[in-house]
């Protein structure tokens, strides 16, 4: 039975774009809505129109007396769930849910729900890719960009949705067909306790499957394998570094897909995508298509056209022989080791950002291995000064423009300039394509005379 919120009480927490589609939601469903934020208005977007459908706006902290009178208390992904008003909320027995648990209850079709530290992104939009290709109506959303509860009363088949843990947080009965955990690396430290935490918060996407439902999972990640272990659901597996008697491989120069006594082959070169870590996202993305009867080269033709991302190991020039590659997106410590798994030494690599104080010291080989030249900007670039200290060359910039203009003076032909922080943007700029676009603009100036030297 579909929900029914005529005529309560509810207060949506944070005024992002989650937050204002809930609150319009709500109001379409006849609910009287307060839209809270600890920020003023001037720092809010969109908050006219949803005055006039009669949202009420409490902002610049949030109001005790608005909460304590409330039904339900929808939590928007960004706000942690530790504040003391949610905790109020909890204690006097008023629910609190998150965005994707609200949507979740309203819709009817197939969720595909993906998560992990890295990838995410990429493999959602791919699953919506070959869905698409399939001739299916989907909603390709969620942590992506468009949220969830936007998808609610329109015509869809097909869910592909990304969820962060900041959103599993928050779920309650959700429970999606397809559970997909790509990797588990530290993140979010800043907001987290520890890593145990971390991985509790990701292990959410398993918590209501049952033995209908499909776990997909990394073969070779410990802590993703952890992660599922108690899960009902049918564990069906990929790996890049082992053959797999059932699941998907990575062997040699092709992906196969072993399964109820079939066999198919997937030519890697024909990828656009580039590194082994998107030969991974591409295996997770075929498992569900193929499981529900996808013609192999149907999804194998949406793979090998999908050309990547913007911010995700994006190519966005030469100069002078060496690539330029906007990894924006990489904003914690293992995507900078898989960012750089797939270039060629000498990388000048620009890192920092917003601290989020995960553990470094896995990238002291990769840079040993890597990289001739770090420049770092940003809050974290003293921690990562100290850390790297004696393995490359290292430099300060403060801002892009001049990381940029530094980049560009030590980097060679042959190899490669790679934006990559290691962190969030939030210090510098409003989000990470804002970083990542920023760095393609200087690219695209650059009129800088090179004096190269034998990659130094």
């Amino acid at each position: 039975m579909k929900s029914n919120y005529r005529d309560m009480k509810i207060v949506v927490i944070g005024a992002g774009a989650s937050g204002r589609s809930l609150a319009r939601f709500f109001r379409a469903q006849g609910a009287r809505v307060v839209l809270s934020d600890n920020r003023a208005a001037d720092q809010l977007q969109g908050l006219a129109k949803l005055q006039e459908s009669g949202v009420h706006l409490d902002l610049g902290g949030h109001t005790p007396e608005l909460f304590a009178a409330a039904d339900l208390v929808v939590v928007s992904p960004g706000v942690p769930l530790d504040i003391p008003v949610l905790g109020h909320c909890r204690a006097q027995g008023i629910p609190v849910l998150g965005e994707v648990e609200i949507a979740w209850r309203e819709l009817s079709g197939t969720v595909i729900g993906i998560t992990g530290t890295n990838g995410k992104s990429t493999v959602t939009t791919l699953v919506g890719e070959m869905l698409k290709n399939w001739g299916q109506k989907v909603f390709v959303g969620g942590n992506l960009g468009t949220p969830l509860v936007d998808a609610v009363g329109n015509d869809y088949d097909w869910f592909a949705v990304e969820l962060s843990s900041f959103q599993l947080e928050a779920i309650d009965a959700f429970r999606p067909h397809y559970a997909v955990l790509l990797n588990v690396t530290e993140d979010h430290l800043d907001r987290y306790p520890d890593m145990d935490s971390y991985i509790t918060a990701k292990a959410r996407i398993f918590e209501n499957l049952q033995d209908e439902d499909v776990a997909v999972l990394n073969h070779d990640d410990p802590l993703v394998i952890q992660a599922a272990a108690a899960t009902r659901a049918n564990k069906v597996y990929f790996s890049s570094r082992t053959a797999l008697d059932a699941g998907m491989s990575l062997c040699d120069d092709k992906i196969i897909w072993r399964w109820q006594d079939s066999e198919i082959f997937f030519p890697v070169a024909e990828l656009q995508l580039r590194g082994r870590h998107n030969q991974e996202n591409v295996m997770a993305a075929l498992i569900p298509l193929l499981l529900e009867g996808c013609p192999a080269e149907v999804a194998w033709s949406a793979a090998r056209n999908f050309p990547g991302l913007p911010h995700r190991m994006e190519l966005v020039g030469e100069l002078h022989g060496a690539c330029w590659y906007n990894d924006s997106k990489g904003t914690n410590i293992g995507s900078v080791v898989k960012s750089l798994a797939g270039l060629e030494k000498p990388v000048v690599l620009i890192a920092g950002g917003k601290d989020k104080q995960g553990d470094l010291t896995c990238l002291v080989e990769p840079i040993r291995e890597k990289v001739a030249h770090l420049v770092l900007i940003g809050a974290a670039a003293e921690r990562m000064a100290m850390t790297f200290a004696g393995l490359c060359e290292i430099h300060r910039a403060d801002s892009m423009h001049a990381a940029v203009a530094l980049a560009a003076r030590m980097s060679c032909a042959g190899g490669a300039v790679l934006l990559s922080p290691g962190c969030s943007s939030y210090d510098m700029y409003r989000n990470y394509e804002e970083r990542g676009n920023d760095f393609t603009t200087e690219f695209r100036a650059l009129t800088l005379p090179r004096d190269c030297r034998d990659g130094s």
